[in-house]
């Protein structure tokens, strides 16, 4: 009879692996493992050997970016809804710098794409959203608003999670989404307000 596989196993292999290539260490079967209490034996039990834990990885970090993105309360403001989505998108990756790293490492591919893809799902249907309510143009392209949202929020906190920005940099997203916005047709002071609604107050490292 097979043992059934403990996912708190699996959990702890994914983040200790990601942990070790933020610390720049060697991953590797055995240095996994070593200190966790489970054999090599379990690289290959729950992912199939170390190509399957990298692609584990990557989706592991994917699957929380899109809960944390669930959480996020929509209100009657789109506008206001889109920074939040922001706010979350770099809440998840500052309290999981070291998924949110081998999330975007291309060389494994995803168990499930659509994970991905539904993380991108949330910016497009709220701005949707904004242009029914005539806050965006009507012929604005909801796929390219969302990934230049993406991209401005992916950018900072790259930066700030690899070192080279202090935290406080990640305030600068609230001005460059509001530019953003107004460029897609959404009026300046109204923007700003509800950017200003959505972004703040800031994510903090220790939130659930």
């Amino acid at each position: 009879m097979a043992r059934t596989k403990d996912p708190a196993v699996r959990t702890l292999l994914i983040e200790r692996a990601a942990q070790m290539l933020r610390a720049r260490e060697p991953v590797t079967l055995r240095s996994i493992v070593a200190g966790t209490g489970v054999s090599t034996m379990a690289i290959y039990t729950y992912f199939g050997g170390m190509d399957g834990l990298w692609r584990a990885m990557r989706q592991e970090g994917f699957t929380r970016l899109a809960a944390r993105l669930r959480a996020v309360p929509l209100s009657a403001d789109p506008v206001r809804d889109l920074a939040a989505l922001g706010a979350a998108y770099l809440s998840n990756a500052l309290v999981n710098p070291d998924l949110y790293r081998v999330m975007f490492d291309a060389g494994f591919e995803l168990e499930d794409p659509a994970a991905a893809d539904e993380t991108l799902h949330h910016l497009v249907t709220t701005i949707e959203r904004a242009k029914d309510l005539g806050r965006f143009r009507p012929d604005a392209d909801a796929t390219a608003l969302a990934t230049q949202s993406w991209a401005i929020g992916h950018g900072l906190v790259s930066l700030v999670t690899t070192g080279p920005l202090q935290r406080q940099a990640l305030d600068h997203g609230a001005p460059m989404l509001t530019a953003l916005f107004t460029s897609y047709g959404d009026e300046s002071d109204t923007c700003r307000r509800s950017v200003e609604l959505g972004w703040h107050p800031y994510p903090h490292p220790s939130d659930p």
